[in-house]
């Protein structure tokens, strides 16, 4: 294990097809110490012994009550002191949407955040689901907790995270409102860790699969790692891995110097 702690996240779009491409073989070679993947699409029955338990690390999942739908799993080298999943964390959350992991020195969560476009009560959902979580994590800062938030958050923060911006204005995931939301998470003291050492254009994380568009690079970034202010002397790497194969996101990560 290296001086730093290296804490990946990726939307896999399904577990068990994503492990009958690259990632035993990918996460095999990276040797992250955590690795937090959404959209799993599965629960724990319907999965192989090699991603219950793979070498090298503990696993922790959660599942939405509607079969093949969402859901989050965590992969860790390191023991937590306490997971918790959803509902415990956000009681409007039957779509194994979070799973948090108390390591002592930080909390980390790992979120699958809904989608709004389908229709005007989705994006309500979605943006009561912000709201909420924002102030769950914000309770746990106050009490003088480190935080660290990952995973995909369905939007856009910035012109310079999209492709078309001008004509994605009214798209959920670009709205006004969503980008608000995340304006209100660095103004109550999170970084965008990515933003924090990179501030060029073309940076995407999912890029659309009919279209072929991870080949011309015509994508979103809508993947990320927040942390609290009070983690920043740690953060020692921030990244995107765009070389991935397996998903139509790729995965993000961070490096944190220990505490």
């Amino acid at each position: 294990m290296s001086k730093n702690t290296r804490i990946l996240s990726w939307n896999v779009n399904g577990i068990r097809a994503i492990s009958r491409k690259n990632f035993f073989p990918w996460i095999s070679g990276d040797s992250p110490d955590i690795l937090c993947v959404q959209e799993t699409k599965a629960e724990p029955a319907q999965l192989t012994k090699e991603l219950l338990n793979p070498e090298n690390y503990l696993t922790f999942w959660s599942s939405a009550v509607k079969k093949g739908y969402s859901g989050t799993a965590t992969f860790s080298k390191l023991k937590p002191l306490e997971v918790k999943t959803s509902p415990d964390i956000l009681p409007l959350d039957r779509e194994g949407r979070i799973i948090s992991a108390d390591y002592g020195t930080f909390i980390l969560f790992n979120i699958y955040f809904p989608n709004g476009r389908k229709n005007k009560e989705r994006l309500d959902f979605k943006l009561k689901f912000y709201e909420e979580f924002l102030n769950y994590i914000d309770k746990l800062r106050k009490k003088g907790r480190n935080i660290v938030v990952c995973g995909d958050f369905n939007t856009a923060h910035s012109e310079i995270d999209l492709s078309h911006p001008g004509k994605n204005g009214k798209v959920s995931g670009f709205l006004p409102v969503e980008r608000a939301w995340l304006d209100k998470v660095i103004s109550h003291g999170y970084i965008d860790t990515f933003r924090h050492f990179n501030k060029k254009p073309e940076n995407y994380t999912w890029w659309d699969y009919k279209t072929r568009a991870r080949e011309r690079n015509i994508g979103w970034r809508l993947d990320y790692f927040f942390i609290s202010g009070s983690l920043l002397p740690n953060l020692k790497k921030a990244f995107i891995l765009d070389q991935v194969p397996g998903s139509d996101h790729c995965p993000v990560g961070i490096e944190l110097a220990k505490l």
